[in-house]
């Protein structure tokens, strides 16, 4: 076993990025937190500045050392967790992006999917990658910026412009940069592109080709877990020794390393992955095939997932949009100083929606509304929406694994709210299990990192570190819950075919 005294996790996130630093029993040691820009030039299209992203990420490493009254080289690893699809391009001579990256959320490349998916459909390439047509994804984005950014296909074609999820820039940085820093990325990562092949674990040339983007635009594809460089600056000669997708890390952090078991992770989107083993799982009712994690020198372990847009962002336009809030905190007790939801319904369609519908036509509705309503039922309604989207979605991954949940395991910044807790219990009625350490995304990145460099001997001792920390059973009569997913389904038809083709294809 390592003789340094901890790991560490850089969580870069759709809205933040943060450095935690966690013991051999898994407990938090210390953590800093930076909140970046959202850049929203147009409807519909959302993007940040990846020199910002970098500067944080340096800025909470040196901030969180520091609270912990450590060096870097205390650390016997480092783990990066990231937003998973956001697609950065730059100049691999200078450093320097070559655009402002196109965040996951983002849908300007719904044109670009339609034509891709004419006269073959969505699923045109499920077979090869576990992934509908959407806009959602990364390869689709680098194509767009390869045909609007200027001067960008020149400099790929000449061997100069790389492309790469949020994990490929940190790294590349973090390693050197222009200076011998290395442009990788890991299986979960590429498993959201639409370029891998999900049976080879390498890119296709069929699908790089069919979007138009040169090989050597692409990172090299590693294992999650295994050393994969040395820091430099900041986290000077720490081992980088894992990467995972944010929610295939929050699946490791919830040690959910058998196959049938699940967690759901609630951030600024919602997204719950099944783990199914070595063995993947095509989906027919709307989910994912994705890469769960793979360790060095083993099988890829493969998952089933749902991927919901907005949740947590939803309680960010209440606060920063509408003013209903004036902080996130607040929106728990607003939605329970009313009995129920007042026959009101939010469906957050704001990006389209993803699992189990992909209809980027839908856009968001409250539908019910009468003058009795007020901002508490508003409220509720928007935490409800979470609750409703994740049994959407879980009733697919059931049908498609054809395993019944017993219970799920729940984490990120919305678990702290017990009214939610309680409804999602109640509107899937099955138990809702929330762990000591709330933060599991940088958690497993920390596990995997350790576990990389024998500061965690296996498995088996990361799962015995998991702990319960409470528990919420359902209470709801089994009418009461029907009547309420009725309602929902009819608000979500209601949200259906909003953007008409040619805007939708505009980006507007």
């Amino acid at each position: 076993m390592s003789t340094r005294r901890a790991v560490g996790a850089i969580d870069q996130g759709t809205t933040s990025t943060r450095f935690m630093i966690f013991d051999h029993e898994g407990a938090v040691v210390a953590a800093a937190q930076r909140e970046f820009r959202q850049i929203l030039p147009r409807p519909g299209w959302v993007e940040h500045d990846p020199v910002e992203i970098w500067q944080t990420v340096e800025t909470v490493a040196a901030e969180a050392l520091a609270a912990a009254g450590m060096t870097a080289r205390e650390l016997a690893a480092v783990g990066i967790t990231n937003q998973r699809e956001t697609t950065v391009v730059w100049d691999r001579t200078t450093g320097a992006p070559l655009a402002n990256a196109i965040v996951w959320q983002d849908t300007r490349t719904d044109g670009i999917c339609e034509a891709l998916a004419e006269g073959r459909g969505i699923d045109r390439f499920r077979a090869r990658t576990g992934l509908p047509l959407a806009a959602y994804f990364s390869g689709p984005k680098a194509a767009w910026m390869l045909t609007h950014v200027e001067g960008l296909a020149e400099s790929a074609a000449a061997g100069r412009a790389v492309m790469g999820t949020v994990d490929s820039w940190i790294v590349w940085n973090l390693t050197g940069g222009p200076d011998g820093g290395r442009h990788v990325t890991d299986v979960t990562n590429a498993s959201r592109t639409l370029l891998m092949d999900i049976d080879t674990l390498d890119w296709s040339g069929d699908l790089l080709g069919a979007m138009g983007i040169p090989r050597s635009m692409t990172a090299e594809i590693l294992p999650s877990v295994g050393r994969l460089g040395t820091g430099t600056g900041v986290l000077e000669g720490v081992p980088i020794s894992a990467i995972l997708g944010d929610q295939q890390a929050a699946l490791f952090g919830q040690a959910c390393f058998e196959p049938g078991e699940a967690k759901n992770t609630y951030g600024t989107g919602c997204f719950l992955l099944m783990n199914t083993g070595v063995r993947k799982v095509p989906s027919t009712c709307g989910l994912l095939t994705t890469v769960g994690y793979q360790i060095a020198g083993r099988e890829a372990v493969y998952a089933l997932e749902g991927s919901i847009a907005v949740t947590g962002a939803l309680v960010q336009w209440l606060r920063d949009n509408l003013g209903v809030i004036s902080d996130a905190a607040e929106i728990e007790p607003l939605a329970a100083s009313v009995e129920d939801n007042g026959d009101v319904y939010f469906v957050p369609a704001f990006s389209g929606l993803f699992a189990p519908h992909w209809r980027s036509d839908a856009r968001g509705v409250i539908a019910g509304l009468t003058r009795f309503a007020g901002k508490a039922h508003i409220a509720r309604a928007g935490l409800e929406a979470a609750a409703y989207q994740t049994r959407e979605v879980l009733e697919a991954m059931q049908a498609d694994s054809g395993v019944a949940l017993t219970e799920l395991k729940v984490d990120g910044g919305m678990v702290v709210n017990e009214l939610l807790m309680q409804f999602q219990a109640d509107i899937l009625d099955v138990p809702v299990v929330r762990p000591r350490v709330n933060e599991t995304t940088a958690l497993g990145a920390a596990y995997a990192a350790g576990l990389a460099e024998g500061f965690w001997s296996g498995l088996d001792e990361l799962r015995n570190n998991w702990r319960e920390a409470r528990r919420w059973s359902p209470a709801m009569p089994a009418e009461v819950r029907d009547a309420y997913c009725a309602k929902w389904r009819k608000a979500v038809d209601r949200s259906l075919g909003w953007v008409g083709q040619a805007s939708a294809a505009d980006g507007v």
